[in-house]
């Protein structure tokens, strides 16, 4: 899995659940692998990069030493679907300081906005394989 981009994501979120869902269905190649905050591995990665998986405020993507968070991530994970979705990545002509700000009052009020799961999303079988524990 070292070799693969790492999609960290709130599984309880029902936005980032369906952000899950929508890489899975697309990454034809099946290049990103997933893991939710609230999991073992998942956990441990966002500690590791300085978010707290009892607060997750943030999608963290972790590719060897390289970590892209808020719409740095959103656009890196877009990139990595290939086409059509790699357009989107014309986004990183708008300086980050300027997208940051929206990603993060969508992630702030993301539960209000589009509620939250009582439980964790689990990935259908087919896809289990590219879920970290």
């Amino acid at each position: 899995m070292a070799d693969h981009p790492i999609i960290l994501f709130d599984a309880e979120c029902v936005l980032c659940s369906a952000n899950a869902r929508f890489v899975l269905r697309h990454d034809g190649a099946a290049r990103f692998r997933l893991a939710s905050i609230q999991g073992a591995a998942g956990g441990a990665l966002c500690r590791e990069h300085g978010v707290d998986p009892a607060d997750p405020a943030s999608i963290l993507v972790v590719e060897a030493d390289r970590v892209r968070r808020d719409s740095d991530a959103i656009l890196a994970i877009c990139e990595g679907l290939g086409w059509p979705w790699r357009l989107l990545g014309a986004f990183r002509l708008v300086p980050a300081f300027l997208r940051d700000p929206a990603y993060r009052w969508i992630a702030r009020h993301r539960y209000r906005l589009f509620g939250k799961r009582d439980t964790c999303w689990a990935a259908p079988p087919e896809y289990r394989e590219r879920i970290l524990p």
